[in-house]
């Protein structure tokens, strides 16, 4: 019987089905062109032969090839560990123990969901080189995939663990789509757009035509507005192209607790994903707010916990909860996840001393005023041309760059929220860090000369989760280091020195 403990199982036959479509679509791809080069030199029918010879051979080929691999691949499910062995020359034999499992997440692309297939990854949430902590099981049946799913993940309900706290956390709302153009994605896609127009063009031969082209549009139009009509449409093609992608990441997206303390995140329009997060494991949550976004008053619930980031760069996006969202909405999802029945990244924060204020001022002008006198140094000794730029560039810039300092400032934060610290920093990306003061391992104090000068310092929580380790950026030196020591007591209490105080008097004659 399948749900058998022990029982070798093998990956399902249609895994085959999948190898030849994408080996169809590569030759299809790679056919169109290689028949146009070898009828240069030899009739038509003469070239769609050889094409489809070696179409032929190379699904054929692969198809073959995958089954040999399907027949000798199989997986077991035991009572102590899990084990996938693979290979026909080269036999692998990879296992991992099942009490170190803390992850297994379903994925799906279009093909894939047409036949009932999914992809199985299960992980251990440990950092080591080469995938040793994870087995990948390409591919199982949907079906499969959930009983895996369940099995491994499989834990005694908490009996503290009320009831009235599983179930939907969060429902993806339509209208949270309106945040996607003004994310950072929409620059990047606009850019790659313009560069994808041009190096297609040059594929062809056809680029000078392109630029002949957009040329004759703009002859009459200054050189400020083309650019700045280019760069309009190109970040309305970026536009276009976040709104895609934001309902293929974020399309029918479901935040769930199951019994048992799991966290589950199910999204995806065309390729499914299902992401399981044990609570054990969750140290804390990120209220994440890129500047477009923040400044339509949103934010997006990223999971402080170990082992997700780090399992593989390519599984970057799988702390991600919730997508940009409200930010009222966002605070809300965050207690729930951290079962506080107040929020944490909602209360009242310390703000920090005007040093950092002078601080950030600094840095801000120190960037836009060192250019500039390279450029003003370069004026004086090739063409005073450059004076004009220098000028140009510190009236453009320097407004900005205060505004973005005193904006930085004004971001800077932390209070202690029941058993979480908080801390807030950032105005390009600000982050709202919610960090569970109890995984909190050690503290970095760190002061410069400068900071000694302006008595501040920087905290850093060290923690087993999430980036490792979160700052408390430039706050002050006394107040900060007993915010320290309040936030995990006993820790930092060996490195700070008692204040003696002069004893009272009896002002009694």
């Amino acid at each position: 019987m399948p749900g058998d403990a022990g029982e070798w199982r093998r990956l399902d036959r249609r895994t085959s089905l999948v190898t030849a479509a994408v080996l169809c679509g590569v030759t299809a791809g790679a056919g169109v062109p290689v028949t146009a080069g070898l009828t240069g030199s030899r009739p038509l029918w003469q070239a769609l032969a050889w094409v489809l010879a070696g179409a032929v051979l190379l699904i054929g080929g692969g198809t073959v090839a995958e089954q040999v691999r399907l027949r000798h691949t199989r997986y077991r499910i035991g009572t102590d560990q899990v084990e996938l062995h693979s290979g026909l020359l080269l036999l692998k034999r990879r296992s991992l123990a099942r009490e170190r499992i803390r992850s297994v997440d379903l994925t799906a692309n279009p093909l894939q969901r047409i036949l009932g297939l999914v992809k199985v990854r299960i992980g251990t949430g440990e950092s080591t080189g080469g995938g040793e902590s994870t087995l990948e099981l390409e591919f199982v049946t949907r079906t499969e995939g959930e009983r895996l799913r369940r099995e491994l993940l499989a834990r005694p309900a908490a009996p503290e663990t009320a009831p009235d706290h599983d179930g939907t956390l969060a429902v993806l709302d339509p209208r949270w789509i309106r945040y996607a153009p003004v994310s950072f994605v929409t620059g990047l896609l606009g850019g790659a757009a313009a560069g994808a127009v041009m190096q297609v063009s040059e594929w062809f031969g056809v680029q000078s035509e392109v630029i002949g082209w957009i040329g004759d549009r703009f002859r009459d139009v200054s050189l400020t507005w083309v650019v700045i009509d280019l760069v309009l449409l190109a970040t309305l093609a970026g536009a276009v192209g976040s709104l895609g992608l934001w309902a293929e990441m974020w399309w029918n997206h479901r935040l769930e607790r199951e019994p048992g303390g799991t966290l589950r995140v199910r999204r995806g329009l065309l390729s499914t994903r299902s992401v399981t997060l044990e609570e054990e494991r969750l140290r804390g949550v990120e209220l994440v707010e890129p500047l477009g976004v923040r400044l339509t008053g949103a934010a997006r619930v990223d999971a402080v916990a170990g082992g997700l980031a780090e399992d593989d760069e390519k599984h970057a996006d799988l702390k991600t909860l919730l997508p940009a969202a409200p930010r009222e909405v966002a605070a809300r999802i965050a207690a729930e996840v951290l079962r506080e029945p107040g929020a944490p990244l909602s209360g009242p924060l310390t703000p920090h001393p005007r040093a950092a204020r002078a601080r950030r001022l600094r840095r801000a002008l120190s960037a836009v005023l060192g250019p500039a006198a390279v450029l003003a140094l370069l004026g004086a000794l090739l063409t005073p041309v450059l004076f004009s730029v220098a000028a140009g560039w510190t009236l453009a810039l320097s407004p900005l760059a205060v505004a973005l300092a005193l904006d930085a400032y004004r971001s800077l934060g932390h209070a202690l929220g029941g058993a979480y610290l908080v801390t807030r920093s950032g105005t390009v990306r600000r982050a709202t860090v919610a960090l569970q003061r109890s995984g909190i391992i050690g503290w970095t104090v760190k002061q410069s000369y400068f900071q000694r000068r302006a008595g501040i310092l920087t905290l850093t929580a060290t923690t087993a989760a999430g980036e490792r380790a979160y700052d408390v950026l430039d706050t002050d030196a006394s107040e900060g280091l007993l915010f320290a020591a309040e936030a995990v007591p006993g820790l930092l209490a060996p490195f700070l020195e008692p204040v003696e105080t002069p004893e009272a008097r009896s002002t009694e004659g």
